[in-house]
Order: C-alpha cells, then sequence, then structure tokens
C-alpha cells in the first residue's frame, strides 16, 4: 500500500496537462521505486486521461517499472565477452547472496538483479553496474564487497 497523500502532492507540483503524464510517471519511480497501480489510477481521476494511455506510458519507457523495485539496481552484462570471462558465476553468487533470482528484487527491497545484453565495456569484462557504478573485471569472490558498499 502506497500513500496516496505523496501521490497527490506529485500530482499537484505539475501543470494539469497530458505533456505533464512522463514527468509524473518519473517521479512516481523515483519515489516509490516503480509506478504504482494507485498512482496511476488517481493520476487517470485527476488528468481526465483513459487508463489505457498512462498504462501505454508506463509500459514503454525502459525507465518506469510496473513492479516494485529496490532501491539499487544491480545489472550483470552477459554479453559474448563478459559471457566468456565468468559472468555465469557472477550472476549465481549474486543469486546467492541476494536470495533471489535474476529479474527479480530483493524481500527487503534494497536490490534488483538484472541481466543486459551488454554494457558496452567489453574491455573491462566481466563487468558489473550498481546503479551508475561500473565494476570491472568483477570476481566472484568480490561480489559480497561490492554489495557492502549499498545500502
Amino acid at each position: 500500500m502506497i500513500d496516496i497523500n505523496k501521490v497527490d502532492e506529485i500530482i499537484n507540483r505539475y501543470e494539469k496537462s497530458e505533456e505533464s503524464l512522463l514527468a509524473i510517471l518519473q517521479d512516481f519511480q523515483r519515489e516509490f521505486f516503480y509506478v504504482p497501480e494507485e498512482g496511476m489510477k488517481r493520476l487517470c481521476e485527476v488528468m481526465d486521461v483513459p487508463e489505457s494511455k498512462i498504462y501505454a506510458m508506463g509500459t514503454f519507457y525502459k525507465a518506469l517499472s510496473l513492479s516494485p523495485r529496490g532501491r539499487h539496481t544491480i545489472k550483470v552484462c552477459t554479453g559474448t565477452a563478459c559471457h566468456l570471462k565468468g559472468a555465469p558465476q557472477i550472476i549465481e553468487t549474486l543469486e546467492r547472496e541476494l536470495k533471489v533470482k535474476r529479474e527479480n528484487t530483493t524481500e527487503d527491497g534494497r536490490f534488483t538483479l538484472e541481466c543486459v545484453n551488454c554494457v558496452g565495456a567489453c574491455a573491462m569484462a566481466p563487468v558489473t553496474v550498481v546503479d551508475e557504478d561500473y565494476y570491472g573485471q568483477t570476481r566472484a569472490s568480490k561480489v559480497g564487497d561490492v554489495l557492502k558498499k549499498y545500502e
């Protein structure tokens, strides 16, 4: 259950026009770590737009998620170079340490674990990205040290 007062507070920061919809959804994402259904419904009421339009925006933009995400996002590159240099072992270690399967969020909401096709840093393979921090030549044995940096 989310705080509907927070939803209203975010909506009230913006002009009541369709041009504000994406910015409001992005603020929902920042505040709640996802775009909650209650927020989308409230936005439809206030802006008088169809629910399908809000839902379409929520599913179209990669920066928005309709399911709860962790405070930190871990992306493990699974491109060819990273795969050959140990990405599968890093993923297995993260799944074991965090007790979560890839593409899911830990129960405490701390981390979301994702596998991505390529982060474009093959020279640093294998690469793990936590939020905006890149960790090159990642080793499964060092995963625990990296996780300790993020609360």
